[in-house]
């Protein structure tokens, strides 16, 4: 298996609910089939998929899905855009479970809650800079 993740899939209790919060967040959506709703991402896709069939698709009860369990992270490029993201998430929606706070590994984060309750971490690390196009590597992109 190649290292890398190729599309982000979240399972959604309300579809139209969950496709208006990411475009709030001024997210464009893709064109798809009927019943699923795409967010073309840097290097992946997002995909917000019924939360009923996304389960009969795994073999899983939806009740067995749960969430939180794992975070999704969008990395920024400075340390003031960690709080613009948490109050656009908020306005669009989101449930604000952290606000932004500098971490004892020299970052800065906060954490929000989408309307069905998945978590994201929005980030500063300034020891990995993103690149050219919002990319992110651990040990970032350099200056040039």
């Amino acid at each position: 298996m190649d290292q890398r993740v190729s599309l982000i899939t979240l399972g959604c209790r309300d579809m139209a609910r969950a496709s208006a919060f990411y475009e709030a967040l001024g997210w464009k959506r893709v064109e798809t089939p009927e019943g699923i709703v795409v967010f073309d991402l840097v290097g992946q896709a997002l995909g917000l998929y019924p939360l009923e069939d996304l389960a009969r698709d795994m073999g899983r009860a939806p009740e067995d899905l749960g969430t939180g369990a794992a975070t999704l992270a969008c990395n920024v490029r400075d340390k003031a855009e960690v709080a613009k993201v948490l109050a656009a998430a908020e306005a669009a929606g989101a449930t604000i479970l952290k606000q932004a706070h500098d971490v004892f590994w020299g970052g800065h984060i906060g954490y929000f809650a989408d309307p069905d309750g998945h978590v994201w971490e929005v980030a500063h690390n300034p020891f990995s800079t993103l690149g050219p196009n919002g990319e992110f590597r651990w040990e970032g992109y350099g200056d040039g």
